[in-house]
């Protein structure tokens, strides 16, 4: 493959509430098993860890790359956390990591912003995974912040996906729409009776969307609140994009 071929790409994002399920048992081998069924190239979690210092990882990294095939990408900030404010990334094997970064985001509650450079053949994108506030005030913040740390002209395809928690796409989300096409699979919570579309992904020019789903099994309504959201993207040859998006 080469810079010049379109590349397929499937992205999860699944908030996994610590592993605790809506039958109200803590199990993440119930978690891991719906991760590796995903199949995903890349799956982005939300509440990965625990909440209270030192805020140790709900999914241990060696069982993870056991069950789902995927690694666990790890960040500079000297925990034994999966994540960063909770927010995890793991990755197939084939999919090279350039760079990491750690993001703090404005807000009443302490939020923070996950990033990663990954490269694929010649083919080379970024990674954003994000939980946003509970407060609108708090997510006007956040999503500003976001806007001013992706270079204003898009060095490179990027996606961000996480749980926005936010059901406007309009007056919450509308910070975003001018340089992102913001996908949704459905409504993703609560996953006994999904009402609200939470989760999301959004991706830039050089990304095409061709499919997103919220991932609504028997399993999956026990194994959180919320649903896995699952987009099937193709990574457009460099220097192409959506027509409009540009």
């Amino acid at each position: 493959m080469t810079d010049t071929d379109p590349a397929p790409l499937r992205i999860a994002t699944w908030n996994i509430r610590k592993a605790l399920g809506t039958d109200r048992r803590r199990d993440p081998e119930r978690v891991m098993r719906v991760i590796a069924g995903i199949g995903a190239d890349a799956v982005l979690l939300q509440e990965a860890d625990f909440r209270l210092p030192p805020r140790p990882p709900v999914l241990a990294a060696d069982r993870l790359a056991e069950v789902t095939g995927l690694r666990a990408v790890r960040f500079d900030h000297g925990r034994e956390s999966l994540g960063w404010h909770g927010n995890a990334l793991l990755l197939r094997p084939g999919l090279d990591l350039v760079r990491t970064a750690l993001h703090d985001l404005p807000g009443l509650e302490p939020r923070g912003m996950i990033e990663a450079v990954v490269a694929t053949n010649s083919h080379t994108f970024r990674i954003l995974g994000v939980h946003l506030g509970l407060l609108r005030a708090s997510r006007r913040l956040q999503l500003s912040a976001l806007n001013d740390l992706i270079p204003p002209a898009m060095d490179m395809p990027t996606l961000i996906a996480g749980d926005f928690n936010e059901r406007s796409l309009r007056v919450g989300l509308g910070r975003l729409s001018p340089r992102f096409q913001i996908l949704s699979g459905g409504p993703t919570w609560h996953s006994r009776r999904p009402l609200f579309a939470l989760d999301r992904i959004a991706i830039s020019p050089g990304f095409q969307a061709q499919s997103s789903t919220a991932l609504h099994t028997a399993l999956t309504r026990r194994a959180s609140d919320h649903l896995p959201l699952v987009a099937d993207l193709t990574l457009l040859p460099r220097g192409q994009s959506i027509p409009g998006t540009t």
